[in-house]
């Protein structure tokens, strides 16, 4: 099946206006001032530059609340943060939206926990596309199979996956890792339980899973990566991704 198109904000994010008008965040954004480096943006928590792919967007709402712009598509004047969850709590307990938004505006204290929300649902947006363009693969063997014809860009385990499973896949991802040019191992994610799975996913929930080669499988990667960046797993001392 050819690969579908899929542009940069091909998933819609949750709490999205449907249209929401795009914008050119260098015209609208904190800050305007030449302090950037070529794309970058900065985060008001760290006042360091980064490419706009490692930080998350944030807008005012009317109502004077902080809402994340996972796409990036809200209208209005925006602020970044570094993509972690860490920066994002430091931000609300300094109180820094205010400054960075040039506006009177309150964030929640569960800001973090929304902003986590978000990006779950946006991978399972993108993993729904992959499947119906045949690039995404559920089933252990099926899985295995993936990785061991090198067709494997990321595998993914339920938290609670048996050991067994989880190992039978490791010693192939780590077999195909002799053959590849870098020597890397296929990544491997770890997010939700079977049961948060089910309420993702329904009917397509799983307990093992491989994003394959393909746009959307790329699609699939970025978002996972993304979603293990902002769970700061150092930081909080709870690995959501496998370790060799």
């Amino acid at each position: 099946m050819p690969d579908p198109i899929l542009p940069e904000d091909d998933v819609p994010a949750a709490g999205t206006p449907h249209g929401a008008a795009l914008l050119d965040p260098v015209d609208a954004d904190y800050p305007v001032d030449g302090k950037t480096e070529g794309n970058g943006r900065l985060c008001i928590v760290t006042r360091q530059s980064l490419p706009a792919d490692d930080l998350i967007r944030f807008v005012a709402a009317p109502d004077g609340s902080v809402v994340p712009d996972i796409k990036r598509r809200l209208p209005g004047r925006g602020c970044w943060v570094t993509a972690r969850r860490s920066m994002i709590d430091q931000a609300v307990k300094r109180k820094l939206f205010a400054r960075g938004l040039k506006a009177q505006v309150k964030a929640d204290a569960d800001l973090g926990e929304t902003v986590d929300r978000l990006l779950a649902a946006d991978l399972a947006g993108m993993i729904n596309l992959a499947r119906k363009a045949g690039q995404f693969t559920t089933g252990a063997s099926k899985v295995e199979q993936a990785v061991r014809g090198q067709a494997a860009l990321a595998v993914f385990h339920a938290t609670d996956a048996a050991a067994d499973g989880v190992r039978k896949i490791s010693q192939a991802r780590k077999a195909m890792s002799f053959v590849t040019d870098n020597g890397s191992e296929v990544p491997a994610f770890r997010f939700f339980t079977a049961e948060e799975g089910d309420t993702l996913f329904g009917s397509n929930s799983f307990i093992h899973a491989a994003a394959l080669a393909g746009q959307a499988g790329e699609g699939v990667v970025k978002r996972a990566t993304m979603l293990d960046m902002y769970r700061d797993t150092v930081a909080m001392g709870t690995s959501r991704q496998l370790t060799p």
